[in-house]
């Protein structure tokens, strides 16, 4: 592993720099580490006392343990709001948010990592809180607690259906009414692909929509999720009759679509653990407002 001291790590000790980009080892791993002489400093052996400089190349000979949540990783955010309980962020589409699975890295929680804990400088080091989740393909709002106190009060408050969310999805086909509600059971079947889908031994699931515009071949809705479960919107929308653009799992995989699903998470409304009422909208990427633009020419 490798880094170089930026200006902000002028006279911060060795061990200190180390630990804050190496958060998958403990401290007394890392020590030890440095101790046998792992870590160097432009190309010299150092101990974990010695203060850098900026632009002091840093080498660590050592086994990181495997991707976690606490893995800084210095990826692009889009932060709306931050204070010392809680941030608000962008999630871009194709960012998965928290290391599953296959995806062991490249995750909003590692990049949040490093935005508090690198740049940040954090003491102690901040865990990321994830209280909601967004599917990969989806972009938009989340909040991500801090600390521990903001992370059990949001949870509460999501739990309580007291956070208010609101998506804005194009679909296929002409949406009959101006708005409504999809109520279908949503459930897993582990030998199943895909492995969620709308079936009878699931869970409730409600979601509201509202048409924001007609076009000749699609409907542009916001839709409001009910209820939590996963990819709720998406199987809702397919069920009934009108699928998501762009959805591959779900909808029609020959339908290029704009490159990506088209649903963005546009509004998130909360209280603050302080008690504050706290609303943010998000503007529609690039990519899905151009899509809308050739769509509303005529094109495809």
């Amino acid at each position: 592993m490798e880094w170089i001291a930026g200006p902000e790590d002028e006279g911060r000790r060795l061990d200190r720099f180390v630990e804050l980009r190496v958060l998958t080892l403990s401290r007394m791993r890392l020590r030890l580490e440095i101790d046998r002489g792992a870590a160097r400093v432009n190309g010299a052996v150092r101990p974990a006392g010695w203060r850098l400089r900026a632009g002091d190349q840093v080498v660590l000979d050592a086994a990181p343990s495997r991707v976690t949540a606490m893995t800084p990783e210095p990826l692009p955010l889009r932060i709306l709001y931050e204070d010392a309980d809680l941030v608000v962020v962008e999630k871009a589409a194709g960012m998965v948010v928290h290391p599953a699975g296959r995806h062991r890295g490249g995750t909003l929680a590692n990049a949040l990592a490093h935005h508090f804990n690198v740049a940040g400088a954090a003491e102690p080091p901040v865990r990321p809180g994830i209280v909601h989740r967004l599917d990969r393909a989806t972009s938009g709002l989340m909040v991500v607690a801090k600390a521990q106190a903001a992370l059990s009060a949001l949870t509460v408050r999501f739990q309580n259906r007291e956070v208010e969310k609101e998506y804005v999805g194009l679909v296929h086909g002409a949406v009959a009414a101006g708005e409504g509600e999809w109520d279908a059971p949503i459930g897993a079947d582990p030998e199943a692909t895909p492995r969620w889908g709308i079936r009878p031994g699931g869970r409730p699931a409600r979601s509201r929509y509202r048409v924001r515009e007609r076009l000749p071949e699609h409907t542009l809705l916001e839709l409001e999720p009910l209820t939590g479960r996963t990819n709720q919107l998406r199987l809702h929308a397919a069920h009934f009759g009108h699928p998501l653009v762009g959805d591959a799992l779900f909808g029609r995989p020959a339908d290029p679509g704009p490159g990506r699903l088209f649903l963005h998470a546009h509004l998130l409304r909360f209280e603050h653990p302080c008690g504050r009422r706290l609303e943010f909208r998000s503007h529609l990427p690039a990519e899905l407002e151009e899509y809308l633009g050739r769509l509303r020419a005529g094109g495809g």
